[in-house]
């Protein structure tokens, strides 16, 4: 074995031995790592300190990509959760910005861990905000590029959606709750504001970026089903079509319910491109 080779061997030992709960003997064998096996006196081998900071690393990217969760909880239950998360749900991306985003659907398996099941949905909610700002870019279509088209081309029309635009299907009315978490800093040394009981309400939430900001709000029924036909590439006669199904087949209520929708989708740049 060339000394590139022995190398190799070594970190990839010392990798194996920083992820592994177990002790170090036995992932170790060259007496040129006796550094990171229990010292003479009895000591934990420095080992540790790699293992310690790795976890400590890993939540510390949990609590940065769902801060307002993190201060939901507080940071003894927080820890104790990313703890459990970075023991079931490994790193696998080499960059730690994207771990995480299990993070909510492990939360749903541990009622130990989680006190209220209305923080699921603000682990969702923090990493679609997250997830839309790191998001491609890409142009924003705007109303006046639907004057261009013939009247009677509207209803083949199909929308393509901006990169960063993300709908989330809620089970707890959690906005307000995530807002005032948001806002204060903890740091101020302010008292934690007063947030309101959770209430259960399914419903959808629409995540974007516009420029350099996220954006978020809560839709309505009619307009959440409309927005995920148009996301999933239904033409514009179908989002009709769909909107007078909801409104008991009244043609006019929808017509005006589907323009209007889409004329404030294209005021919040939710569409990149039109394809007719």
């Amino acid at each position: 074995m060339n000394a590139t080779e022995t190398l190799r061997l070594q970190q990839r030992r010392l990798q194996q031995a920083i992820l592994a709960a177990a002790p170090a003997e036995g992932v170790l064998r060259q007496p040129a790592e006796g550094v990171l096996r229990t010292r003479a006196d009895g000591r934990p081998a420095l080992l540790h300190i790699y293992r310690h900071a790795f976890r400590a690393r890993l939540v510390a990217a949990l609590a940065d990509n769902h801060t307002v969760l993190q201060r939901a909880l507080g940071d003894e239950a927080f820890e104790a959760l990313g703890r459990a998360y970075v023991q079931a749900c490994p790193s696998t991306h080499p960059s730690i910005r994207w771990y995480g985003d299990r993070l909510a659907e492990f939360m749903a398996t541990r009622e130990d861990l989680v006190a209220h099941p209305a923080l699921v949905d603000l682990a969702r909610m923090d990493w679609a905000l997250r997830d839309a700002f790191d998001a491609a870019d890409a142009p924003v279509l705007e109303l006046a590029a639907l004057a261009a088209v013939p009247p009677e081309d509207w209803g083949a029309l199909r929308f393509v959606a901006h990169p960063s635009v993300r709908t989330l299907t809620l089970a707890w009315a959690v906005e307000a709750a995530w807002r005032a978490l948001r806002e204060h800093d903890p740091a101020t040394g302010e008292p934690e504001p007063a947030l309101p009981a959770p209430q259960a309400h399914a419903h959808v939430l629409l995540v974007w970026r516009r420029g350099l900001e996220t954006q978020w709000r809560s839709l309505p029924a009619l307009e959440a089903g409309l927005l995920q036909a148009a996301l999933a590439g239904q033409p514009y006669a179908a989002l009709c079509e769909q909107a007078a199904a909801a409104l008991d087949g009244d043609a006019s209520r929808a017509a005006a319910a589907a323009a209007g929708a889409l004329q404030q989708w294209l005021a919040d740049g939710l569409f990149s491109m039109l394809r007719c």
